[in-house]
């Protein structure tokens, strides 16, 4: 990995990604958030409906992560859905605790985004 693409990942938030459909088996790509957390990388979303982007990954684990901020790259990877409560709970508080996404707020409750929020960890090939 370039000095280039590593501070990328240390500084930049927004990305695009690359996904197979699950169903039709196309490329789907969209633009998202991704966090840093104890050394590691994660995609998630708001609580709520359920996500495309997701979907896409839990069927097909293997996406492009692409840079675009202050670096441009395309980066394969691979999603590992976060599912246990436990883990999710520790990690979306690191992640979102930053952004003050924890808050007192209907629908925006701890609870609520471990019990349905989409998670992902992104390990890189």
């Amino acid at each position: 990995m370039s000095d280039e693409t590593a501070a990328a990942l240390a500084q930049d938030r927004t990305i695009d990604i690359t996904t197979v459909g699950r169903k039709t088996g196309q490329p789907r790509r969209i633009e998202i958030w991704f966090h840093r957390f104890d050394g590691r990388y994660y995609i998630t979303g708001t609580p709520g409906r359920p996500r495309d982007w997701y979907a896409n990954l839990v069927a097909h684990p293997g996406f492009t992560f692409h840079l675009k901020e202050s670096a441009t790259a395309d980066l394969p990877a691979t999603a590992r859905p976060i599912t246990d409560p436990a883990e999710r709970e520790k990690v979306l508080a690191g992640v979102l605790a930053p952004l003050g996404a924890f808050t007192s707020q209907p629908g925006q409750e701890p609870e609520v985004w471990v019990a349905s929020s989409p998670l992902v960890e992104v390990t890189f090939a």
